[in-house]
């Protein structure tokens, strides 16, 4: 097929392939060969930035965010059940195994680390007192900074790196419990 193929009457169906444009046809297009039809220059102009869907964001700042709550106590099982996401997704998060972040898990995980930044997890049972021990074991293992020692203004900049590593913190109390919303919401996915 030519680049040059008239596009079929009627509006452009949204997803390739389509009668009339190949998927390779867009891909040439895109790459400065040949010249688009008017009918898809007209489609193209009719894009906003709300279609389109939002980046991935370089995950230095969730990262940082997430290990300084090991910091406080606060395990991935634990910060993975309020922000309704899996434990593996916090766990590669935390490691630095993902070079990558939604937006949307990167402003769930700021806001749970808006509220608990400063806060303990809570020890009132035997097993959230070992939880906590073992987030903070991983936070000493791997030196990982407090909140309070996290610049806010560079924390999402790719290539950002605290001053500080591990330090002991104690907090301004426990941290409350937060639940995911209702049974009928979704669940948000990928890291």
């Amino acid at each position: 097929m030519s680049i040059n193929t008239p596009a079929p009457p009627g509006p452009l169906p949204a997803d390739p392939p389509y009668p009339g444009r190949a998927p390779a046809t867009v891909h040439q297009l895109a790459r400065g060969h040949g010249r688009p039809a008017d009918r898809t220059v007209a489609a193209a102009r009719t894009v906003t930035g709300a279609d389109a869907p939002r980046a991935r964001l370089d995950a230095v700042g969730t990262r940082l965010r997430l290990r300084a709550l090991h910091v406080m106590g606060h395990n991935c099982v634990r910060i993975a059940r309020a922000l309704d996401v899996s434990e593996t997704t916090i766990k590669d998060l935390a490691r630095g195994d993902a070079r990558t972040v939604s937006p949307d898990l990167r402003d769930a995980v700021a806001d749970l680390y808006d509220a608990w930044w400063d806060k303990r997890a809570p020890t009132r049972t035997r097993f959230e007192r070992a939880a906590v021990t073992l987030a903070r074991r991983r936070a000493i293992a791997g030196n990982w900074c407090a909140g309070a020692a996290l610049d806010d203004d560079q924390l999402d900049t790719p290539g950002y790196r605290p001053q500080y590593g591990w330090k002991p913190a104690t907090g301004t109390g426990a941290a409350p419990d937060i639940r995911p919303p209702g049974p009928h919401h979704r669940r948000r996915t990928g890291a």
